[in-house]
């Protein structure tokens, strides 16, 4: 049963070192120490609880009498579902109830030493990158990392792709000239890109977005497009592409 002879915790790391060690006492509860916990919890008996210990240790036990307790109390009366329910499900269901008792426990001792928001963030987060109890009973804490790795890798890459489409969307605001060294087009180059909207020049100072399907560039002002707007957008086509009649200048 929970005593005060552990030393009581009073900053968002030693709460967490706390946590850890009960929780890892109420998983070998479940899994290397199964057989014994089963026994322990007899039917036959009155409501008894299973606790975990800082030291990484647990114990079924009857609840404290003292009303209200110094610590919440896991669940009651776990031993009275041990034979009516299938092993694996009721070992589940323990686990479920183990997770919320270290959440309450944890909190519990947040709200007593006056944790602030960052506090109370820094420790939910610390809690939240090691799997939860019932995640270990179920064999998917493994699982759980790698789908979070995948998940991961996977929003690195849209990032990347996204990244990537409005870079060829919103480009330079200077559009490319064709190469001075391809005989019969110097001259058109010489004359500089023009706007397919309004066909004239290129400025220094103007925005140009360029269309994605006939590749021609266009002034922003022409096709109504600001710099900012064109960074939200995927793909562009021109009024021509999208079958819209042109802007008129």
């Amino acid at each position: 049963m929970e005593g005060i002879s552990h030393p009581i915790p009073r900053t968002v790391e030693e709460v967490f070192s706390d946590f850890r060690g009960r929780r890892a006492g109420l998983i070998k509860a479940l899994t290397s120490e199964v057989d014994k916990f089963y026994q322990q919890c007899d039917p036959e008996k009155e409501n008894l609880c299973l606790y975990g210990f800082p030291n990484e240790t647990w114990e079924v036990n009857l609840p404290v009498e003292e009303v209200p307790p110094e610590l919440p109390e896991p669940a009651l009366g776990i031993n009275f579902a041990r034979d009516g329910m299938q092993d694996k499900d009721w070992l589940l269901l323990v686990a479920v109830h183990s997770d919320s008792w270290l959440l309450a426990v944890a909190f519990y001792f947040g709200a007593r030493f006056g944790f602030g928001k960052n506090e109370r963030k820094r420790l939910f987060q610390l809690i939240n990158d090691l799997p939860t109890v019932f995640e270990v009973v179920t064999g998917n804490a493994k699982q759980s990392k790698e789908q979070s790795a995948i998940q991961n890798s996977k929003s690195k890459s849209s990032s990347k792709m996204q990244s990537e489409t409005q870079s060829k969307v919103v480009k330079s605001s200077q559009p490319p000239k064709e190469d001075e060294e391809s005989g019969e087009e110097e001259e058109d180059d010489e004359q500089g890109a023009t706007c397919g909207a309004c066909g004239e020049s290129y400025g220094n100072d103007e925005f140009w977005i360029c269309c994605d399907v006939c590749e021609r560039w266009f002034h922003g002002k022409c096709v109504k497009i600001t710099p900012a707007k064109a960074e939200h957008i995927k793909q562009y086509k021109c009024p021509g592409c999208s079958g819209n009649k042109r802007p008129r200048v």
